[in-house]
């Protein structure tokens, strides 16, 4: 087999997994057709690896084996992880993605000296300092998800100038390196700038911007892999780099729409300090608590039941405690839901993917527009552990933070349900209106725990 003859397979193999990619971010768009979609952007993926080990240029595999061996060592128990911690996973492959990248690109830059290229340069500093920002951003927030590092925002007086300073900084150096890339010594301070901006980019971002902050890393990741496919002249990286940039930016535009927010509100607004109430009769106010008893007797008797999952849900490891509720229910005739909002949980589509693990029907979840026009017809909806995306703040205080976010409107229900294990804030840390009710019961305790009372409760009284 000649190298022409080699290089037309590769080719092929490149354009059918280029194929596959698309179609998984078709498949990906449903939640009936996403487990289609993962598996052929899985195969995608190998395909194009191996198509890449098969280029006749490579003369050698032992340092190629010897990173496929790491690569596993690590990769295998990431991804055996807890549904909970899928957030900070994502994020740290987000990050594992983009030093690679940049790594590549580094190295590009030293093979080449002292020639070249001005739009080579150019190539190689966007990709290094993009992949290089995405790296320590990505850990940052990878940290933030793991509450290993403060999830409220860390900001100072002048933040956002000295951030934006910073960038510009390497920005200035890789145009110099454009024209001089001869100056070796710049690009290392060039490098180290972008992995001191990455820091300060996600630092003063909340908790509560987790979801979009996720997305536009995935975004950046992706952009860094298309760079480097430039870099590279490898057209199927510069293809799937490409789809996954565009789609993770579509993905949080899609999120900062679904908050009423702009891109620089999320990234420079320090979302989610504790706000202090106007109100001041605010520590007057009383809250009517329930037991796991007196919940199921209500839930019972009810006709329709819509449950909000939010990220206490995720802490808890709760969905299979919801998935046993949702059948104890069905079975008793009563019509139960599910109202996800978009940016509920720590990831896009975090809450999907856990009610899907607990194999919840996809019929049952009602996105934020089909549900909202049900919660005045609702008997009992069910919050379990989701604070913002159900605050009635954002539609009746103009002066709250997330004043005008679209909310799921579970107010409107003729009685509400709260599991939750304090009266705590939640990530946007405001306080929220919903619990002081007096349609609104608090079930104080754990997620999983509390469901489980009240599956015991409603089996006991069949």
């Amino acid at each position: 087999m000649n190298p022409l003859t080699a290089q037309q397979l590769i080719d092929l193999a490149y354009l059918i997994a280029v194929a596959l990619f698309i179609l998984a971010l078709r498949w990906l768009s449903s939640p009936a057709s996403a487990r289609h979609g993962v598996l052929a952007g899985e195969i995608g993926a190998a395909l194009a690896v191996l198509a890449t080990l098969c280029n006749y240029e490579i003369v050698d595999y032992k340092w190629i084996t010897v990173a496929l061996v790491v690569g596993a060592v690590v990769g295998v128990p990431l991804g055996l992880v807890h549904m909970t911690a899928v957030p900070q996973r994502t994020a740290l492959s987000h990050a594992f993605g983009a030093l690679a990248a940049a790594m590549i690109g580094i190295a590009e830059y030293y093979v080449r000296l002292p020639h070249v290229a001005k739009f080579e340069m150019v190539e190689i500093s966007l990709e290094v300092i993009i992949g290089s920002l995405t790296f320590t951003g990505s850990l940052i927030a990878a940290g933030k998800l793991q509450e290993i590092l403060p999830q409220r925002p860390i900001t100072y007086k002048g933040q956002n100038f000295v951030s934006l300073s910073v960038l510009a900084a390497a920005v200035l150096l890789a145009l110099w390196l454009v024209f001089h890339p001869e100056h070796s010594r710049l690009f290392p301070v060039m490098v180290g700038i972008a992995l001191i901006f990455g820091v300060m980019l996600v630092t003063p971002i909340g908790g509560a911007d987790m979801p979009t902050v996720i997305s536009l890393l995935n975004s950046y990741a992706g952009l860094s892999a298309a760079l480097l496919g430039f870099v590279l002249n490898n057209k199927a990286l510069v293809v799937a780099g490409a789809l996954d940039g565009s789609s993770g930016f579509i993905l949080s535009v899609i999120m900062c729409k679904a908050m009423n927010r702009s891109f620089t509100n999320v990234m420079f607004g320090a979302f989610g300090q504790v706000q202090v109430s106007a109100h001041a009769e605010k520590e007057e106010r009383t809250v009517r608590s329930a037991s796991a008893e007196e919940a199921a007797a209500i839930l019972g008797n009810a006709n329709s039941v819509v449950i909000v999952p939010g990220y206490g849900m995720a802490v808890a490891q709760a969905q299979h405690k919801v998935r046993e509720l949702y059948d104890t229910l069905t079975k008793k005739g009563v019509d139960v839901k599910f109202g996800i909002h978009p940016v509920a949980g720590r990831m896009p589509g975090h809450m999907n993917v856990l009610l899907a693990e607990a194999d919840i029907p996809y019929d049952k979840l009602a996105d934020m527009d089909t549900i909202n026009p049900e919660f005045p017809q609702t008997d009992v909806a069910l919050v379990i552990g989701a604070n913002d995306v159900t605050n009635p703040a954002a539609k009746t205080d103009q002066g709250s933070p997330i004043y005008g976010m679209p909310i799921l409107e579970v107010d409107k229900a003729r009685t509400v349900m709260v599991i939750k294990r304090s009266m705590s804030p939640g990530f946007a840390g405001i306080d929220n209106p919903l619990y002081y009710l007096d349609r609104t019961l608090m079930l104080f305790g754990d997620a999983k725990a509390f469901v489980g009372d009240i599956v015991r409760e409603l089996a006991g009284g069949h």
